[in-house]
């Protein structure tokens, strides 16, 4: 059977995991009575909460007796790890855009890879069904990041449709017959070039997707570059510069035929497939025949820009929660991301049970530690630092910038404007997008974005749309200020009374709602100024048996702003803590202890 590889790759929230339901259910990968979830692709709890692709994960349909493997991407720029290695096991790309938002700087990185690859895309025009839909303007937006990215005459000639993913239908024009996506399938069978491989050499792949399973152990998925790989055949699993990690036996192949791997006996070069059977061999390596010495190509990762510090749980209430608490737990784990994530680095802290993680972003490592957390892990979280490098040419100290897409109603363009510029952003672009909105682009430290998002969403009233990537390294932007209130601090330990938070919600805003455990050193909400202000929450109201001649004033509480996970990464200061457990996420300061924390406060100011 012929086979075209082909990856959907998008911005995020551009449809690319409901276009591939349809593709699924379309291709009669689906018995007419099976109930199939939406977003099928979207396997994974934290996936389907927040409506995001996280992992890249392949499908197979078959069209017109052409087996057509589809990898569905992650949109999201902190996850570009995953779609750059998703590249180099296909042939072609799907580039999907939304007909109102245009090309989204996830798109521009996505596309910068394909085309570096020498890909020839399919540019598909999604959700022309919008009322704003400008579908038009947005092949001519396509064009330009095409050419942009430097785009050969043959890559610039790219086909277009108009689609509709949730509607199921595709077109060559926007008010075509919109009944089904056959000329999707059509396009992608004659444009897609069939796999470029050997099938005479010895079986030799790259892996690039693993996962661990609770019955096969570790599953490496890849494309077959050479030859032709059995079940039981014996394999060699070599590095990059061609040392060998380990020699074994392939345990299981298997196949993906819709949604599910199929055990098959044999599979031919050009063909992905999910192998098991291996202990150590993890992302990048090749798994060959005994008689390949030589490793097959892997393109390097684009190295990580973020850092932050994972510590064990030291305070009062570590260990209450959750069941894996020791640092050599956490260790582990971490060094087990590792394998599976290129783009997450892990080494050891100049603290002691700590460890530096370094990643792509706020998102990406955010994702990490729900991920940990739900898995019955204690850890506190420090606060994220940029990673930074010297020019060797200059001398320089040189830090990342990202390139920052706006998306805001007019009234609030001067306030966001005011703020990035603060934060060291240089506006470079700015466009009315219709319907009163403005388009604004900048260039700004990624140092700068840290703890932004919050206080953008307040500035633009919910309404504005920040999209946000990383564009390379720069000189040095100076210091920038970071949060300008400060916190206020229990002085006690005990369970938050009523009585107590009343007269604290005049101080500022509370983090904290009566009858939550709190301890010395923990943050219970914002201070109204700048300082940090130690408050006691756990104070009763005095009895006496003299009976007021009143009724008390009745104490109602202003609802406590209770922050996600990324939000409190993204609040913490330099001297304070997001503490994480199964059930809680906590802020809490550095030192605990009120003295340990002026005595550091002078050392710092001396």
């Amino acid at each position: 059977m012929e086979i075209r590889n082909i990856a959907i790759i998008a911005h995020v929230d551009h449809g690319k995991t409901t276009l591939v339901d349809q593709l699924l259910q379309q291709s009669g990968t689906f018995r007419e009575n099976q109930h199939v979830v939406e977003r099928a692709m979207d396997s994974n709890d934290l996936e389907r909460e927040r409506g995001i692709t996280i992992l890249a994960k392949c499908t197979s349909v078959v069209w017109n007796d052409v087996r057509i493997n589809i990898i569905d991407t992650p949109g999201h720029a902190d996850f570009g790890g995953e779609v750059e290695r998703i590249l180099s096991m296909v042939d072609g790309a799907v580039v999907l855009v939304d007909a109102a938002e245009g090309a989204l700087p996830q798109t521009k990185f996505v596309v910068a890879k394909a085309l570096k690859r020498g890909l020839r895309p399919i540019v598909v025009v999604n959700k022309v069904d919008r009322s704003d839909a400008r579908a038009d303007e947005v092949h001519d937006e396509v064009f330009d990041l095409f050419a942009a990215q430097g785009a050969n005459d043959e890559q610039l000639d790219f086909p277009m449709l108009y689609a509709s993913g949730r509607q199921g239908w595709a077109d060559y024009v926007v008010d075509g017959h919109k009944e089904d996506l056959s000329s999707l399938f059509d396009l992608i069978v004659k444009h897609v070039p069939s796999p470029n491989v050997n099938k005479d050499a010895p079986f030799a792949m790259v892996a690039s997707i693993l996962e661990a399973d609770n019955f096969l152990g570790r599953i490496l998925t890849g494309r077959v570059e050479q030859g032709m790989a059995k079940v039981n055949m014996p394999v060699r699993v070599l590095r990059v510069d061609g040392t060998i990690v380990e020699t074994g036996r392939i345990s299981k192949l298997l196949a993906f035929r819709g949604l599910e791997r199929v055990p098959v006996d044999e599979v031919q070069a050009g063909d992905i497939v999910a192998i098991a059977g291996l202990s150590d061999a993890t992302v990048s390596e090749t798994i060959a025949s005994p008689e390949v010495t030589e490793a097959l190509h892997a393109d390097p990762i684009d190295p990580p820009t973020l850092s932050m510090t994972f510590r064990i749980n030291d305070g009062p209430l570590g260990g209450r929660e959750g069941k894996k608490v020791t640092s050599r737990q956490i260790r582990e784990r971490l060094f087990r991301e590792v394998e599976s994530n290129v783009a997450i680095k892990v080494t050891d802290s100049n603290e002691t049970d700590a460890f530096e993680v370094a990643g792509r972003g706020e998102l990406q490592l955010g994702v990490l530690i729900e991920t940990m957390r739900r898995e019955g892990f204690e850890l506190t979280i420090g606060r994220p630092k940029v990673l930074t490098r010297i020019n060797e040419e200059t001398g320089e100290k040189e830090e990342p910038y990202e390139e920052v897409l706006v998306d805001v109603d007019e009234p609030y363009s001067g306030v966001v404007v005011e703020k990035l510029s603060v934060r060291k952003g240089v506006m470079q672009d700015m466009n009315p997008s219709g319907g009163g909105k403005v388009r604004l682009t900048f260039a700004i430290p990624s140092r700068g974005l840290i703890g932004y998002h919050n206080e953008f969403l307040t500035d633009t009233r919910g309404t504005g749309i920040m999209n946000r990537l990383f564009s390379g390294y720069g000189p040095w932007a100076g210091a920038i200020p970071g949060r300008r209130n400060g916190s206020l601090i229990s002085a006690e330990d005990g369970v938050a009374v009523q009585y107590s938070l009343f007269s604290l919600q005049d101080r500022g805003t509370l983090f904290v709602s009566n009858g939550e455990k709190v301890y010395v050193g923990m943050i219970l909400g914002e201070h109204s100024r700048e300082n940090d202000l130690d408050v006691n929450p756990v104070r009763e109201k005095k009895l006496t048996n003299i009976r007021a001649a009143g009724k008390d004033e009745a104490l109602l509480l202003v609802p406590p702003r209770k922050m996600s996970l990324e939000q409190a990464i993204a609040y913490i200061e330099d001297d304070e803590l997001v503490e994480v457990t199964p059930s809680a996420v906590r802020i809490r300061k550095l030192y605990l202890n009120p003295h340990d924390r002026k005595k550091n406060s002078r050392q710092k100011a001396g």
